[in-house]
């Protein structure tokens, strides 16, 4: 017989949960961290779309051997007093929507915030929520763009926990918000308050991460929806085609991965006579790795090397208040009709 996970009704219970997810962090900028956060990361199947044989001779073979030292390299240059970049800024944002919602004891509604990869996982949070008497649950991965190796491995984990339940919760699940119109106006704001205290570039970079090429062959609609999001930003901004460029990030391996590049597009720019740029990744909801190393060191390194005089980098929106409204009225919206989010009281 199998044995499934059961919790007792506590006698003040929170009944609404909101589950904010991001993709995940190592737990310290170590070798040792980076290679446990790798091996997590990379052994998922929706990461890699490989035979499962070739890829972990390939993983264990020679990537967990590389890759955490070089890695926990370009953690240390962004890490903080207070830890990752990611995990402080997801936990932020988490508490700043929670206050958004009132205290759970009052308002019903309990945020929380859980890494796909990581610590604290999704399970860990699963399960305290369900100690709490969690009864509704509306998951938020923080993926503005929906692809099958960021969104679909969420619901993956949840589907992996949660089929242990005896009583699992009412599910409700955002696939993306990459066109919700709170959540341009956040982005575009970003860029004005940027312009307003820093001046403005000649071009506005938006670097999206990348995926494989043959992902979106086979259905993934992640370029589509990233590209949709930079024609609202753009219309909304109401910059020329000229002013605006959109690449990707992040490419490993030897197979095409999208285009343009945007490493390859910032050295062309400086060697073009483009001075000065400003850079945004609107794919990113906080500020990680990718964003400060990447973009804002590696990046601005590149581009300066190549000629180019001068790129800022405009911070991710992060726990800021456009963020945070942003996601208030997504909640709102996709928990119409559950008692709780926004009624008076909780039957």
């Amino acid at each position: 017989m199998p044995r499934y996970r059961a919790f007792p009704d506590p006698p003040q219970p929170v009944r609404n949960a909101v589950l904010l997810v991001n993709l995940g962090t190592p737990d310290a900028p170590t070798t040792a961290a980076v290679r446990r956060y790798l091996a997590e990361f990379l052994g998922d199947p929706r990461i890699v779309e490989t035979p499962r044989w070739l890829w972990w001779l390939i993983l264990n073979g020679v990537i967990l051997r590389t890759r955490p030292r070089r890695s926990a390299r370009a953690y240390r240059e962004v890490w903080t007093a207070a830890g990752s970049p990611l995990q402080t800024g997801t936990r932020a944002l988490a508490q700043r929507l929670q206050e958004a919602f009132g205290a759970e004891q009052t308002s019903g509604v309990a945020v929380r915030h859980a890494m796909r990869y990581g610590n604290p996982s999704i399970a860990s949070i699963l399960r305290e929520l369900g100690a709490q008497g969690m009864r509704r649950l509306l998951v938020v991965p923080l993926f503005p763009q929906f692809s099958a190796t960021t969104a679909a491995s969420v619901l993956d984990a949840l589907g992996a926990e949660l089929r242990g339940w005896r009583v699992p919760p009412e599910l409700r699940f955002v696939n993306d918000y990459h066109d919700e119109p709170a959540h341009i106006e956040a982005l575009a704001r970003s860029v004005e308050e940027h312009w307003k205290l820093n001046g403005r570039g000649e071009r506005l970079l938006l670097s999206f991460h990348g995926i494989p090429e043959r992902y979106v062959r086979n259905g993934d609609p992640y370029r589509a929806q990233c590209e949709a999001t930079a024609q609202l930003l753009r219309e909304r901004l109401g910059l020329d085609p000229g002013e605006f460029l959109l690449c990707f990030q992040s490419r490993v391996g030897r197979e095409p991965w999208l285009r343009p590049y945007t490493d390859l597009t910032l050295a062309e720019l400086g060697r073009q006579g483009v001075r000065r740029i400003d850079a945004l990744c609107p794919g990113f909801s906080v500020d990680c790795l990718e964003t400060l190393e990447e973009i804002a060191i590696t990046g601005r390194e590149s581009f300066l090397a190549n000629g180019g005089e001068r790129l800022d980098y405009i911070a991710s929106l992060n726990s800021g208040e456009g963020q945070v409204a942003a996601l208030r009225a997504l909640v709102s919206r996709h928990t119409q009709g559950w008692p709780g989010f926004g009624a008076t009281s909780d039957p």
